[in-house]
């Protein structure tokens, strides 16, 4: 059965935000980007250890998260930055404009569920172009049933855009984080078949061998296998 870190008030590492256990912080690395990443998170997401939004801040330096409460308008100065054309990613956007200099982008994205981004981008929709990506396939994020097909989380929108933008390396390193990020989820919820079944097509299993060496001793010694 799958256990909660949340409801039962489970020690977390203060950083990666899992169980001791299951401690990630040894895999993160610092990726390069050089579009300005902006995350809106809905305030109901922010004390989730799930949360891909918290992700992003973690492994892009320059990425910055705001909290949105509906009773507390947001100001537009303190998110946008001047002299770069903001994109606001949404499924119900205008198709991916035309190519764009990655320095001079700026890109906001929805932190929540479904509904709580409809609410965040009626506050946000005036500042910016609202932009659709070409996502295809199925999410990697097992961690939460996604809300229907063709449906992805707010990390893997971002890995699309860095995809479409030409940049692969940020691209690539970005989804390793996400799936080892997604993977320890998996087994501190005690998932161990599914976590298994998510690393064999996963580009952690070869990528951080150490890590996983490590994560495995760590186990085997809590649970005295």
């Amino acid at each position: 059965m799958a256990r909660s870190v949340v409801l039962n008030q489970s020690p977390r590492c203060e950083r990666c935000q899992l169980p001791p256990r299951w401690c990630i912080c040894d895999g993160l690395r610092s990726i390069d980007c050089p579009v300005k990443v902006d995350v809106l998170m809905h305030h109901m997401e922010n004390w989730r250890p799930s949360s891909t939004g918290h992700l992003i801040k973690r492994v892009i330096p320059t990425a910055d998260v705001h909290l949105y409460r509906r009773e507390r308008p947001l100001e537009r100065e303190a998110i946008i930055q001047p002299g770069k054309a903001l994109w606001i990613l949404h499924p119900l956007g205008e198709p991916l404009p035309a190519a764009e200099l990655p320095g001079g982008l700026q890109v906001l994205l929805l932190d929540g569920t479904w509904r709580q981004a409809g609410d965040m981008m009626r506050a946000v929709e005036p500042w910016g172009r609202r932009v659709c990506l070409p996502m295809t396939g199925d999410s990697r994020y097992w961690l939460r049933t996604q809300a229907g097909e063709g449906k992805f989380c707010t990390v893997e929108a971002l890995i699309f855009l860095l995809g479409a933008l030409g940049l692969t390396t940020a691209r690539d390193q970005l989804r390793l984080q996400f799936e080892l990020h997604v993977y320890a989820g998996l087994c501190s919820r005690g998932a161990k078949a599914k976590a298994a079944e998510y690393l064999a097509e996963s580009p952690v299993r070869v990528a951080l061998p150490e890590l996983l060496e490590k994560l495995s001793r760590r186990r085997a010694r809590d649970t005295g296998a």
